[in-house]
């Protein structure tokens, strides 16, 4: 694998860990999760069904989702809101990302 190759994998995983993993605040232990807005790239078919093909990171940083795994209603337990979650894989790692009509968002760490 070339290096920038071996770079490009690295910050995907970043990200993937980043929203996948939780944070504890280490005074008392509560869970410090946050709705971060992302910008989503998706395909709406003639059937009117929404598939996210990217994430835009609050950095402008562009990850593909590799694979769709879910699509159900459901509420964020961590951030709040409800909506459509879709659980996508991200550089073999899943997360889950949210579509709040009209806007789309992830549950990261504080």
């Amino acid at each position: 694998m070339s290096t920038i190759s071996k770079k490009y994998v690295g910050k995907k995983l970043k990200l993937a860990w980043y929203i996948l993993l939780s944070n504890r605040d280490t005074k008392n232990g509560d869970l410090m999760i946050r709705k971060v807005y992302v910008e989503v790239t998706a395909r709406f078919d003639t059937e009117g069904n929404i598939t996210p093909l990217s994430v835009t990171w609050e950095d402008g940083t562009v990850y593909t989702i590799d694979k769709v795994v879910d699509k159900r209603r459901a509420a964020s337990l961590k951030a709040g809101g409800i909506g459509i979650r879709y659980t996508c894989r991200i550089v073999n790692q899943e997360s889950y990302l949210f579509y709040e009509e009209p806007r789309w968002f992830v549950e990261a760490k504080s």
